[in-house]
């Protein structure tokens, strides 16, 4: 089990001039995680921030920065594995898929309600849908 920092590909992008490409490949590997079978999960060392898990997905789906600049775009991920490095593979890395992590009859009902469809959105702008309704424990606790 590994977590990265989801939105450091988004948020950072200034500072990866000095750790290079090279080393930029390496960094945040999702990708390379994936596909080695390793069950990913999303990470954050800054929980005070503004870093919405959309910009963590939009991170680890472009690679791309708020300046534009693309880094270790060798490490790209899909949205559905960035869904489930977000939801599932979380439960799975505190040993809590038996309850969380899905929508699925007899676990938490933990989950959002988002504007818009992942999937059909310019990946450049996962990170401005909005959160609809926020629900935990099946009870509503925001609402747009």
């Amino acid at each position: 089990m590994h977590s990265f920092i989801t939105s450091y590909a988004y948020y950072n992008p200034d500072k990866f001039h000095f750790y290079g490409e090279e080393l930029m490949k390496r960094c945040m590997a999702y990708r390379t995680l994936l596909d080695a079978g390793i069950h990913a999960a999303a990470g954050s060392d800054f929980d005070p921030g503004p870093f919405s898990p959309l910009m963590g997905i939009q991170g680890m789906v472009t690679r791309t920065g708020w300046n534009g600049e693309v880094w270790g775009a060798n490490q790209r991920i899909t949205v559905d594995e960035a869904l489930r490095v977000n939801t599932i593979n979380g439960a799975y890395a505190t040993r809590e898929e038996a309850i969380k992590g899905s929508i699925t009859a007899g676990k938490l009902a933990d989950f959002v309600v988002l504007a818009e469809d992942l999937h059909r959105v310019d990946p450049q702008k996962l990170k401005d849908i909005q959160v609809v309704r926020t629900v935990v424990g099946g009870l509503t606790v925001y609402k747009a």
